[in-house]
C-alpha cells in the first residue's frame, strides 16, 4: 500500500457479522435480505448516535470506528439490545443474530479506509463472541469497566490467527442482547441472593475441590449450550464422530512461489487424518474454499458442518521452516491448542506427524488397527522427493493440459529421487488417466496402459495404497469386471474413509455396475465430505438419484452441476439428465425446453450421437437405453 498519503491514529474499532447467514439465505433469500436491510439500518442509526462512522459494510459484515472507546462499547450494547427485541418478534428460524467485537488500536487511514492489526484484532474478537454477544480486548476493558453499567467475563488469553501475541479477551454480559445462558448469569449478578451464592462459590473455590467441580459443571453447561446453538445453526448435521476441517495453511514466506509448499503441507495433513476411521475430515476442495479470505472460523465450522478446525501458517526460508498451528472448537471459539515449530526443513515429516497426533490427542481419537502402519508405508524421508510430489499435486489439481504435463514431469522426478515413495506412483497413474480420458495425448491407449502400470506398481509397493486401489478399481470397471472393481473401491474407502475422492470413485463404480442404491449412499457420503463439491459430483448424484426414482432431487443436482460448468461433455450429460427426469415427473414442457437448450448449445446433436457415446462406458447392462431413447424422442431431440 502506498503510504505517501496514509495517516496513523488511535481509534476504537467495531466489527460485526451475522451468525448463520448462509443458512438463512439458503432457506429464504428474500426474507433474509429484508431482515438484514432493517438490521443494517439499526447499526447505522446507533453508530451515528454514538458519534461513530461506518467504514465498510461488505455482505453481512459491518466495520465501524469511533473516537471514543466508551461510545463504541455503549453503541454495541444498545445495538444488541435493540436487535434482541426485534428478533423476539420473528419466528425462531428467521431470527438474525450478530456477533460484535470491539478493539482499541493503532490503525492506518487511507482514503477513509482503515487498516492494520487494530482492525484484524477486532475481527478476531468478533469471531470469539457468542451469537447476540460482544467481545472486547483488554485495552477496551480497562477503559470502560468503570464507566459503563455492564458486566464483563474474562475469557483468558486467546491465540488468534495472524496476530503474534495472544489477545486478552473479555465477554460483555449485556442482558437482553446476550446469549441465553449469559443473560441469565448477568441477571443473577444483579440480585442479592445470587451475590450471596457467588460468595459461597468463591469460598468453595478457596477450599479447593468443591469449587473446582462447581466450576467444571458451569463450564460444561456453557459448552453444551454453545454446542446446541452451533448444531442448530450448522448448515449440515454434525457427524456422529469427531469432525474436522483443515484449512489451507497461510504462506508467510513473502514469496508466491512457495504457495505450493503451504498447500501441500495442509493437504498431506488432510490425507493423514482422512485415513482414520474414527474421524470425519472435510475434503480439500471444500476446506480450501476459504483460502485467503478473512472469515470467522465459527462460521466456517457451521457452513462445513464440522466441530473442529485446524488452521496454520508456514514460513519457509532456505533450510529452515516455521509452522504455527491452532486447533479451534468451532462451537465455542475456544482454542484447544496452539503450537509453533521452528525447525530445520528436514524435520517437516516429524512436524506433520506431531500435528496429526496433537489433533488426535485433543479429540480423544484412537488409531485403529493397522492405521499407523498405513501412514508409515505412505511416507518418505527424502525431502527433495516430497517437495517434487507437492509441486506435482498443485499442478494436477488445476485439471489443465499444460499443468498436467508439468505434474507428470515432477512426479517422475519424485519417483526417481525415491523409488519406494508410493504417493507419486499412484498420482502418476491418475495423471496418465487424465491424459487419456481428456485426449490430451496422441495415443490415449498408451496413456491408459501407463496409468494401469503405475496403479499396479503402487499396490505392489504398498498393498494399502488407497489411491492405487481406487485407480485399479477404475481399470477393473473398464474391463467389465464390476465385482472386482467394487471390492477394490470399497477397500480404498476403508483405508481412507474421509476421502471424498475415494468415495466418488466407488459411487461411479456402483453406477457402472448398475447398482443405483449403494451408488446413491456413497455419493451422498462423498458430498457430505465435500460440502462445496465440483460439478461432476452433482452429475453423479443426479444419475444415482434418477436411477433410484428420486426425480426431483435428480433435477436439483443436474441444475447445480450446470451452475458450475462452463462447457464440455458434462454439460450435455446434465442437460440430458434434466430432459429425462422432467419427463418422468410429467413436466413435458420443461423437458422440451431442456432439449431445446441442449440443441442450441450443440448444433447437430442427435440421439444417435448420444447412444454411440454411452456405448463407450462399460455399463454392466444397457437396459436403461431403450427407455431413455423414447424419452429423448418425445422431447423432440432429432434422431
Amino acid at each position: 500500500m502506498d503510504s505517501s498519503d496514509a495517516q496513523r491514529k488511535l481509534t476504537a474499532i467495531l466489527c460485526a457479522d451475522v451468525v448463520g447467514y448462509s443458512r438463512l439465505m439458503g432457506e429464504n433469500e428474500k426474507a433474509t435480505v429484508r431482515t438484514l436491510t432493517d438490521y443494517r439500518q439499526v447499526f447505522s442509526e446507533y453508530i451515528g448516535k454514538f458519534r461513530g462512522r461506518i467504514v465498510n459494510a461488505p455482505g453481512d459484515s459491518i466495520l465501524a470506528e469511533f473516537g471514543s472507546v466508551v461510545d463504541a462499547v455503549d453503541c454495541a450494547a444498545e445495538i444488541q439490545r435493540e436487535l434482541a427485541e426485534r428478533n423476539g418478534e420473528l419466528l425462531e428460524e428467521r431470527r438474525m443474530a450478530f456477533r460484535i467485537g470491539v478493539n482499541l488500536g493503532d490503525v492506518i487511514v487511507k482514503d477513509d479506509v482503515i487498516y492494520g492489526d487494530g482492525v484484524n484484532i477486532a475481527a478476531r474478537l468478533e469471531s470469539l463472541a457468542e451469537p447476540g454477544g460482544i467481545c472486547v480486548s483488554r485495552h477496551v476493558y480497562d477503559h470502560v469497566r468503570q464507566k459503563l453499567k455492564l458486566h464483563f467475563e474474562y475469557m483468558g488469553e486467546q491465540q488468534v490467527k495472524n496476530i503474534k501475541e495472544p489477545v486478552r479477551a473479555y465477554r460483555v454480559l449485556t442482558k437482553p442482547g446476550d446469549a441465553a445462558h449469559r443473560v441469565a448469569r448477568a441477571k443473577k449478578l444483579t440480585s442479592r441472593p445470587v451475590r450471596l451464592f457467588a460468595f459461597v462459590v468463591a469460598a468453595l473455590l478457596v477450599i479447593g475441590v468443591g469449587g473446582y467441580w462447581i466450576w467444571q459443571s458451569v463450564e460444561h453447561k456453557a459448552t453444551q449450550a454453545a454446542l446446541a446453538a452451533f448444531e442448530q445453526e450448522a448448515a449440515l448435521p454434525l457427524p456422529d464422530k469427531p469432525s474436522i476441517a483443515v484449512l489451507a495453511f497461510e504462506n508467510m514466506s513473502g514469496d508466491p512461489e512457495q504457495e505450493y509448499f503451504s498447500d501441500g503441507l495442509s493437504e498431506d495433513i488432510i490425507t493423514k487424518l482422512a485415513s482414520l476411521s474414527r474421524l470425519f475430515v472435510i475434503a480439500r476442495n471444500s476446506s480450501f474454499q476459504y483460502k485467503g479470505k478473512q472469515v470467522d472460523v465459527r462460521r466456517i465450522g457451521r457452513e462445513l458442518g464440522v466441530r473442529y478446525l485446524l488452521e496454520g501458517s508456514v514460513r519457509k526460508s532456505a533450510d529452515r521452516v516455521r509452522i504455527t498451528v491452532q486447533l479451534i472448537d468451532a462451537a465455542t471459539g475456544q482454542h484447544l491448542f496452539a503450537k509453533r515449530y521452528d525447525r530445520e526443513l528436514q524435520d517437516i515429516f516429524v512436524i506433520q506427524d506431531d500435528i496429526a497426533n496433537q489433533v488426535l490427542a485433543e479429540l480423544n481419537v484412537k488409531i485403529g488397527a493397522g492405521e499407523g502402519v498405513f501412514h508409515a508405508l505412505q511416507s518418505t524421508n527424502n525431502l527433495a522427493a516430497f517437495d517434487a510430489y507437492m509441486r506435482a499435486g498443485i499442478q494436477y489439481y488445476k485439471f489443465q493440459k499444460e499443468a498436467n504435463f508439468k505434474a507428470e514431469e515432477l512426479v517422475l522426478k519424485a519417483i526417481e529421487l525415491d523409488p519406494k515413495f508410493v504417493k507419486p506412483m499412484s498420482l502418476l497413474g491418475w495423471v496418465y488417466m487424465e491424459q487419456a480420458r481428456r485426449r490430451w495425448v496422441s495415443d490415449p491407449k498408451k496413456a491408459y496402459s501407463l496409468s494401469a502400470h503405475w496403479a499396479k506398481r503402487a499396490i505392489e509397493t504398498d498393498p494399502n495404497s488407497s489411491s492405487g486401489l481406487a485407480l485399479m478399481s477404475r481399470f477393473q470397471s473398464l474391463k467389465g469386471k464390476h465385482e472386482e472393481a467394487i471390492a477394490l473401491g470399497k477397500r480404498a474407502v476403508e483405508l481412507e474413509p474421509s476421502n471424498a475422492g475415494r468415495n466418488l470413485v466407488l459411487a461411479f463404480t456402483y453406477l457402472l455396475a448398475r447398482q443405483p442404491q449403494p451408488a446413491l449412499e456413497t455419493i451422498n457420503r462423498a458430498m457430505r465430505l465435500a460440502p462445496y463439491p465440483p460439478a461432476h459430483f452433482h452429475v453423479l448424484a443426479g444419475m444415482a438419484n434418477s436411477w433410484s426414482g428420486r426425480y426431483e432431487v435428480a433435477v436439483s443436482e443436474f441444475k447445480k452441476a450446470l451452475g458450475k460448468l462452463r462447457g464440455g461433455p458434462m454439460v450435455r450429460s446434465a442437460r440430458r439428465g434434466l430432459i429425462v427426469n422432467y419427463m418422468k415427473m410429467g413436466e413435458e414442457d420443461q423437458a422440451k425446453a431442456a432439449a431445446k437448450k441442449l440443441m442450441d448449445e450443440n448444433p447437430g446433436y442427435t440421439i444417435s450421437i448420444y447412444v454411440k457415446g454411452m456405448k463407450n462406458f462399460p455399463y454392466k447392462d444397457f437396459d436403461f437405453l431403450k427407455e431413455t431413447i423414447e424419452i429423448l424422442r418425445k422431447a423432440e431431440l432429432p434422431e
